[in-house]
This record gives C-alpha cells, sequence and structure tokens, in this order.
C-alpha cells in the first residue's frame, strides 16, 4: 500500500529542497534496499516535471569491498570518472538508509585517506557543495530504528513528522538569529565540563532549512580560524566513516585542537586529527533548532539538528561561511544543552542567549521556542 507521507515528502524534495525545472538532470544516489520506494516516487516526480533522472544504486557493504582492495590510483580514476558524472548533472539528491551504519569501521586508516582525498573532497566537497542544488536525505531504515532504540513503524511516525515540517516557515522564524549572529564577534559557550569562548565576526551566518538536509533546522557559521580557545565535552556519539565516538572531549589553543580523547576509538579519533592540517581547526559552529528532535540517534544528519544542542566541527569550512580552513574531513560533533542532558549556556558578546536549551534574548524567544516552531 502507497504511503501518501512518501509522495508527499517526494514532491517536496524535487520542489522545495532542489527546485527542479524542466530538462535538468538530477543524479539521485539510491544508498539501501530499504531506500526503494521513494527512489521510485523521486523518478517519478522527476519525470512529471519534465526533468531527466539518473540514478545510482549504492550501499556501504558495496563500498567497503572496493575501499579495501583498491590501490591509490584505482581511487583516483574512481574519483574522476565521478566528478565527470558530477560535473555533467544540475542537482543532486542522495537516500541514505543502509543496514549496517558500522560497515566501514574496520577499513584500514590509510585506505580511507585515499578515499577522503580523492573520491570524497574532489566529487563532494570542491563540486557537489559549491556548484550543485543538492539535498541529503536519511531514510527509516530498521538499522536507523534500532540506533534509535525504538520500533520501525514508530520511527517512521516519528520520520515523518520531522521531514514533512513546514520548513518555509521555520525559514522565517531564523532570520532573526541569523541577523543577530552576524552582529556578533565573540561566542562563548558553558556547559558541563566546557568552557570554550571564539569569535565569529565577519563570518556569514546561514540558515539551513529544508533546502540541503531532510531532516533540517539549524543556523551555522564558522569559528575565525586562530579564535578558538578553551575546551569542550561533547554528550552525544558520532559516527563518522562508520566509526563510533564518544565521550569526546577536546582542548584548543589559538584555533587548533592541542588535546583530544575518546571513550570509544580514541586512537581513531587521534589519526582522524592527523589527516592533514586542517583536520586540527575548525570548520563550522551551529545552533540547532528542530523541534521534533529531542535526543540523539547516532546519526549526524537528525543529531545535529537537536533541539537545544550546538555542534562544532573539526575540518573544512563550508563556502557560504568561510574561514579559511580546508581540509578532507568534516567531523561534526554534537553538544545538547537542555536540562536533561546537563544544561548550559550560550553568550554572544557576553549577553546571555540561550539557557538550558531555551532562548532567552527578546528577539528570538517567541521565534525560536518548540512551540512556535511545531506550528
Amino acid at each position: 500500500m502507497r504511503d501518501e507521507r512518501l509522495t508527499s515528502l517526494a514532491k517536496n524534495l524535487v520542489d522545495y529542497s532542489l527546485d527542479l525545472k524542466k530538462g535538468e538532470k538530477l543524479y539521485i544516489e539510491v544508498k539501501g534496499k530499504e531506500t526503494l520506494n521513494l527512489a521510485k516516487e523521486l523518478v517519478t516526480q522527476t519525470a512529471k516535471r519534465e526533468a531527466i533522472p539518473f540514478w545510482f544504486y549504492n550501499d556501504d557493504s558495496i563500498l567497503r569491498k572496493w575501499i579495501l582492495n583498491s590501490s591509490e590510483e584505482q581511487m583516483r580514476e574512481f574519483g574522476e570518472f565521478h566528478l565527470m558524472i558530477m560535473k555533467a548533472v544540475d542537482a543532486y539528491i542522495i537516500l541514505r538508509g543502509s543496514d549496517n551504519f558500522f560497515d566501514l569501521a574496520d577499513v584500514p586508516q590509510q585506505k580511507m585517506r585515499w578515499y577522503q582525498r580523492h573520491f570524497y573532497k574532489p566529487v563532494h566537497i570542491d563540486e557537489r557543495i559549491k556548484y550543485k542544488r543538492w539535498c541529503v536525505l536519511r531514510y527509516p531504515s530498521n538499522s536507523m530504528a534500532q540506533l534509535a532504540q525504538t520500533s520501525q513503524e514508530k520511527f517512521e511516525d516519528f520520520f515523518y513528522d520531522v521531514c514533512n515540517l513546514d520548513y518555509s516557515k521555520m525559514s522565517n522564524s531564523m532570520n532573526s538569529l541569523v541577523k543577530l549572529m552576524e552582529k556578533t564577534d565573540k561566542v562563548r559557550i558553558v556547559a558541563k565540563d566546557t568552557d570554550i569562548s571564539f569569535s565569529i565576526k565577519g563570518i556569514p551566518a546561514v540558515k539551513c532549512d529544508g533546502k540541503r538536509n531532510v531532516p533540517d533546522g539549524e543556523v551555522y557559521t564558522a569559528p575565525a580560524r586562530g579564535s578558538v580557545n578553551g575546551y569542550i565535552s561533547f554528550n552525544a556519539p558520532a559516527i563518522y566513516q562508520g566509526v563510533n565516538y564518544e565521550g569526546v572531549r577536546l582542548e584548543f589553543k589559538d584555533g587548533k585542537i592541542v588535546k583530544s580523547f575518546s571513550l570509544a576509538n580514541n586512537e581513531k579519533l587521534e589519526a582522524l586529527f592527523n589527516t592533514d592540517e586542517g583536520a586540527r581547526y575548525t570548520g563550522e559552529f551551529a545552533i540547532g533548532l528542530n523541534p521534533y528532535i529531542k535526543k540523539p540517534l547516532k546519526d549526524i544528519l537528525f543529531d545535529e539538528k537537536i533541539f537545544g544542542s550546538i555542534h562544532l566541527t573539526p575540518g573544512s569550512c563550508y563556502d557560504e561561511a568561510d574561514n579559511g580552513n580546508k581540509s578532507a574531513i568534516h567531523l561534526d560533533l554534537v553538544l545538547i544543552q537542555t536540562e536533561e542532558y546537563g544544561g548550559g549556556e550560550i553568550y554572544f558578546d557576553d549577553q546571555l542567549i540561550r539557557k538550558d536549551g531555551i532562548f532567552v534574548h527578546p528577539e528570538l524567544k517567541d521565534k525560536l521556542s518548540e512551540e512556535s516552531l511545531k506550528t
């Protein structure tokens, strides 16, 4: 039986997120067999708009075999081939619904560096993100429901609430936060085992309102590259390149990570920060706003949008909020500041902006309350 919520989601993706027009070429990457029904609906909606779809089935279990067995030269040619495809299209969407989020967990670090350097960076960071209309979507697979520790049926209901949110209304509500961030110089974040400061002066603030990610709901900028000082402990786990990091704590001096620790996979985290020079500097600071997302799901596309959270990102910046830091990695790490997770404060130029996950600034508290964002 067709789920009408699936059709609504596909229409929102092609019309609102991608703004797909007649004659344009859409690259649909289908990751995991549970995403196939949405992929079919996307192809249908693309055809109805007289656009041209190109689809590619992928999965981390397949990707794992390639990374493990390819040489660096093969990986370079693999990246060059995929770059030609990306350059040929107008828009890109990936439906992520892999059966196992940990398929890449045991891939050697050197192999993953080749993959990042020769495929992901040129194809996705340097081409797709800069020059294409794009959207990344997570699909409610059974593996995601397991990570969220709930039934797949309940998780699907949650997923459609989050993904079919009125993002155009949320976008309007975000304008006040964008305006305030762009007037701000110094940011200070305080929480349990956290006291960190940095400057965002002169760097644009960008609202994420369903155009690039689904689910969405954050406003991001970037710390000035050498301005980060202090320490921060993240209370949400992070899965990156198939590796789980938990209890991550970072110390910064003049923008650089000088000490790092993770309760899980500490050695791999240290190796990640040695990928290149930019890996020890930050490329993003963001504030999470999605009122339906309240707890970590071990999926960064959801977790970085948690209402009452922030995330700070070692690695490459985005062109829209360019602080000059370039890297082959982009590791989003989440700190939740709601009372349930220990609370905390955000200060802009020494003025309290948010306390325990709730905005208290007069220009923000009504527009960005949980209730107003849901209605």
